[in-house]
């Protein structure tokens, strides 16, 4: 056998291709000549191979700076208004597809990162309610939308209505009813009045519920109807009657008639409490107490009572104030005043009812036997 020689390592590397592998390189160029044909005639890629890969979801682009020279306002693409505020750049921004505004419908295709250039920074009012990478609707028929600022309501401030103030209203006192005497028929010419003084408690009765209105009353009983019906403020008074024992019953009642100006004792030092009390007597006290002015005429007044000669002259000045005042009543002639006639406690009820209205404390009442002075 030969032994052949080893081959060259050589030789190999300048084997020519086959058919195969020419055809593949052919077309592997053919690839990437057209790959770069189509790049190379897109207008508007600008060499953006971000654009090659469509992202749906909103990418980071920090340090972006805005391109001042874009054709139409890229404010629009984003739609939002030219308001020359400048972004904060390094913030997220959406991802917009890129729009044909030419054409003004949206066309599919690659998605492009379009920055808001500001023209006139400091011209642009603030929008209440959204800043100016906020919520922006999408451009549907290619027409910029028309975004409406949010404006919050005034609240004005509500004025509370002002209370209504109310007047009090001063209480009447209530007044009991009067007492029901045994002996004081409805038909009783002074019931009216006796009404009037015993539901105040001005004058009482007896232990068996009568009144005796007919009874004559003496100084000391006068005295005590006297004090309970006035009730003026006076101090505290201490006067000695020779005749007034020192645990009377009366005796605060006649120091305080005398007190003021009703009553007074007399010159020999006695008040004479069991005294029946005349009936020009009690006019006189009752004049004197409320300080009633003298009329001008007292004795022209005086003569319309048929017994005007039987007044005592001290008096005459006193009867003619207490008929010129209405505080003289007659029963049962009203024509005959009977100044010394002992005064029942029916009239001497119906006279302090008398001097009570002219003060203003009791409500006047109708009757006949009341004096009018002429």
């Amino acid at each position: 056998m030969t032994n052949l020689p080893p081959s060259d390592p050589r030789s190999s590397q300048r084997n020519p291709l086959d058919f195969d592998e020419f055809i593949g390189v052919i077309v592997a160029f053919t690839a990437i000549g057209s790959i770069l044909f189509w790049a190379l005639s897109r207008k508007e890629s600008n060499w953006n191979f971000g654009q090659l890969i469509p992202s749906l979801s909103p990418t980071l682009a920090p340090n972006i700076q805005p391109n001042p020279q874009a054709g139409i306002d890229n404010n629009l693409v984003l739609g939002i208004p030219n308001t020359g505020v400048q972004p904060n750049l390094g913030t997220q921004l959406p991802v917009i597809p890129n729009q044909d505004l030419s054409e003004g419908v949206v066309k599919p295709g690659i998605p492009a990162i379009v920055i808001p250039v500001p023209e006139k920074p400091g011209e642009i009012p603030s929008v209440p309610g959204a800043g100016v990478f906020g919520f922006i609707p999408p451009l549907v028929d290619g027409n910029t939308p028309n975004i409406s600022p949010t404006i919050s309501p005034t609240i004005s401030p509500s004025i509370a209505p002002k209370p209504q103030v109310t007047t009090p209203v001063a209480k009447l006192p209530i007044i009991p009813p009067p007492r029901a005497f045994t002996d004081v028929s409805d038909q009783f010419w002074a019931q009216g009045f006796i009404n009037a003084l015993s539901s105040r408690k001005i004058i009482e009765g007896f232990e068996d519920y009568s009144f005796r209105p007919n009874q004559p009353i003496n100084r000391a009983e006068f005295a005590a109807i006297v004090n309970r019906a006035f009730k003026k403020e006076i101090g505290q008074t201490k006067l000695s009657f020779n005749d007034i024992p020192q645990n009377y019953w009366a005796t605060g009642a006649i120091n305080d008639a005398i007190a003021t100006g009703f009553m007074k004792g007399f010159p020999d030092k006695t008040f004479k409490p069991d005294q029946k009390i005349p009936r020009v007597q009690v006019l006189v006290a009752l004049v004197s107490g409320l300080n009633l002015k003298t009329p001008a005429s007292p004795e022209k007044i005086v003569s319309i009572y048929k017994d005007a000669k039987d007044i005592p002259k001290y008096a005459i000045a006193k009867v003619a104030a207490a008929t010129n005042d209405g505080l003289v009543v007659n029963y049962p002639d009203k024509g005959s005043l009977a100044p010394n006639r002992e005064i029942t406690r029916a009239e001497a009820t119906a006279m302090i009812h008398q001097a009570l209205v002219k003060m203003g404390r009791l409500q006047p009442i109708k009757s006949e036997n009341i004096v009018q002075a002429p």
